[in-house]
């Protein structure tokens, strides 16, 4: 039975959401809004938008597109900010980068749209991420796959999807674990292979579990 020389501790993370006094009533403010929100926020509208619609497998996934299609009736805008994944990205700025040049591209191209009042404003709100151990460690697959199996929606976010910003890879902390500590790089890059954005979470989780098992069983 293959034991890690550091086990792999279950944790959960609880978000205090702040609204702050920044808003945009056009394209152009979004673009302006852009630049000046904090990380926090830029977070909260893409990784944390992920997190708060996982159940829906379908449509757009970060704010941004959400608004510039309901708000502001630009699909073609819509679906270029919904282009940005953040599976791509380990860093917060890469992603604002990103974002302000599609916005920035499109107000450009399309001035007289980018300056029209959308029909509700775009509020920017921030979290503040409190990390919090559950408690629980496992040192093995099996014991590993007994703690996945009740593991909430929170834990599975902090551990699977905010991960990447935390770890600065383009992984999560099961893969890491799976190749650092069992040195199972295979089961790592399944799991890491799982499309986060035609899953739910709870799909996620029965997947990472079902990969698991299955190792256990060879």
């Amino acid at each position: 039975m293959l034991r890690a020389s550091e086990p792999f501790r279950f944790e959960t993370a609880s978000y205090l959401v702040r609204i702050g006094n920044q808003r945009a009533d056009n394209l152009l403010e979004l673009d302006q809004g852009l630049a000046d929100c904090t990380d926090e926020s830029i977070f909260y509208h893409t990784f944390q938008s992920l997190a708060r619609h996982h159940f829906l497998t379908e449509g757009f996934s970060n704010d941004f597109a959400q608004w510039a299609l309901a708000s502001c009736n630009r699909p073609a805008l819509a679906e270029r900010l919904a282009s940005v994944d953040i599976r791509d990205y380990v860093q917060l700025a890469d992603v604002r980068h990103d974002l302000r040049r599609i916005v920035g591209d499109y107000c450009e191209r399309n001035e007289p749209e980018a300056s029209r009042k959308a029909f509700e404003p775009f509020y920017f709100c921030e979290t503040v991420e409190e990390q919090v151990p559950l408690g629980s460690e496992a040192w093995t697959l099996e014991e590993f796959a007994s703690g996945l199996k009740d593991l909430a929606h929170a834990s599975m976010q902090f551990h699977f999807i905010t991960s990447r910003l935390r770890l600065n890879l383009r992984s999560n902390d099961f893969s890491q674990w799976f190749a650092e500590e069992l040195h199972l790089p295979d089961l790592a890059r399944r799991v890491n292979q799982i499309d986060m954005y035609t899953h739910t979470l709870d799909g996620v989780r029965d997947t990472v579990l079902a990969l698991v098992e299955r190792e256990v069983g060879r």
